[in-house]
């Protein structure tokens, strides 16, 4: 017993014949796929299937500019030491900065400054933190606690972070890294907002974390 195609639907009489037919017995070049048919590629014959685009509907992809083109040519180039140096002149370039200005004896308004406590008068979260960066090099670990000793608890994690990615990523060291947990960070992170209000508060003892 041999299968034979089961014979074409024939259109309903009251349906109006399509003004233009695609080829392959299409009707429309935004035509649906069905239900059962999630968007992808167009199948074969530019038949929709399972995972095709609508039929007609054709996504290029996106060319990069000019100058990512060369941002991308320069770090396929650039040897394995490259980042780390670039990201250790940034670090060098804030610390430079911080000693050159000396912020601990420039006005509070002196430029540039934060813009909340210019407006407001109210310390912001970060506020503090170049000062205690200035004493933190001059080794005056109490005096920079004093402005804001959040960022150096911070600052000893901070610098292993950065010499365990920079030597891993320039010389393949495996030094050991700090695993901190989503927990660990949204503790510290709400511990930084209570730091970041009752700095502002204006009774004792709080006025003493006034920067």
């Amino acid at each position: 017993m041999t299968s034979v195609d089961r014979p074409a639907t024939a259109p309903h009489p009251d349906a109006e014949a399509p003004a233009h037919a695609e080829p392959h017995g299409h009707a429309e070049p935004y035509g649906h796929a069905g239900p059962a048919e999630p968007y992808g590629h167009a199948g074969p014959e530019g038949h929709a299937g399972p995972g095709a685009w609508p039929v007609g509907v054709a996504y290029q992809p996106v060319e990069p500019d000019r100058f990512t083109r060369m941002v991308l040519r320069l770090h396929a180039r650039a040897p394995r030491w490259a980042v780390p140096l670039a990201a250790l002149g940034c670090v060098g370039l804030g610390m430079t900065y911080a000693l050159i200005s000396d912020p601990t004896r420039s006005d509070p308004d002196a430029r540039p400054s934060c813009l909340l406590k210019l407006t407001t008068g109210l310390d912001c979260p970060g506020c503090g933190g170049t000062r205690a960066l200035w004493y933190v090099l001059h080794g005056d670990l109490p005096a920079a606690a004093r402005h804001h000793f959040l960022f150096v608890f911070a600052l000893p994690f901070l610098a292993w972070l950065f010499v365990a990615w920079a030597g891993n990523r320039a010389f393949g060291w495996r030094l050991p890294e700090p695993q901190f947990s989503p927990k660990v960070l949204g503790g510290f992170l709400a511990a930084w907002a209570v730091f970041s209000v009752v700095r502002n508060l204006p009774w004792a003892p709080f006025p003493s974390l006034y920067v």
